[in-house]
């Protein structure tokens, strides 16, 4: 391996430790800052399901009106690599012809090169990092160490919504621990007739467990509350 890319690969295992989702997102955009050249400023786009795009982790203030004006144009790296593309390089973007309303904005925003590179793709989001630069020429080529930052990006993302899940689900766990709890107090019921009771209610008015839970919960609260 060039020395080079084995020392960039080292730097970003240092940098993506396992954390939980906006944790790592943060680390993500610090990462790409430090580690890839030419980065002045990194921000992540998320598409939604709903179509919605939203702006996370940004490495500095001017990102947010920045990304905010793509996603209201519809043009731009930034835009394209969240709903279109999989990569996507403007190296002088005020000679750019491909984003007539975008580049200008961007220029006169003290952006002069931007690349979006996307990092996940599920049936709920599409996620693409969003790379700035201050200086025309930048990101010509990130070659194989901007597919090297995709990948380990992408894994530590991965690795964070089972983190996620994995406290969601403890959480939720509690929860229905607490209501059961609860029920067994206030109808005299064993454990097994509570949980019973519990997932009866969820079956007939078609609701998750975890929000019937949630409101046998908030019922006591609110009765003992003066």
């Amino acid at each position: 391996m060039d020395p080079d890319l084995a020392e960039a690969s080292r730097r970003l295992r240092a940098a993506l430790k396992p954390a939980d989702l906006d944790e790592t997102l943060a680390k993500i955009t610090a990462a790409a800052v430090e580690v890839l050249p030419e980065v002045h400023y990194a921000s992540i786009t998320v598409k939604h399901a709903d179509g919605r795009l939203e702006t996370f982790a940004p490495t500095d203030e001017i990102l947010w009106d920045v990304d905010a004006t793509q996603y209201e144009l519809q043009e731009g790296p930034c835009y394209e690599a969240a709903v279109e593309e999989v990569h996507v390089t403007a190296p002088r973007l005020a000679g750019d012809q491909r984003w007539p309303r975008y580049a200008p904005k961007a220029v006169a925003a003290g952006i002069a090169a931007q690349a979006g590179i996307r990092l996940f793709e599920t049936s709920k989001a599409h996620g693409a990092l969003n790379l700035y630069a201050r200086v025309e020429g930048s990101f010509q080529d990130l070659g194989a160490l901007g597919a090297l930052f995709s990948h380990q990006a992408a894994m530590a993302i991965d690795y964070a919504h089972e983190i996620t899940q994995l406290r969601q689900a403890v959480q939720t766990r509690q929860l229905i621990g607490q209501a059961v709890g609860v029920l067994m107090q206030q109808y005299e019921l064993d454990e097994a007739r509570a949980f019973a009771f519990l997932t009866r209610i969820s079956s007939t008015t078609n609701t998750k467990l975890r929000v019937v839970a949630q409101d046998v919960v908030d019922d006591l609260n609110r009765r003992h509350t003066p």
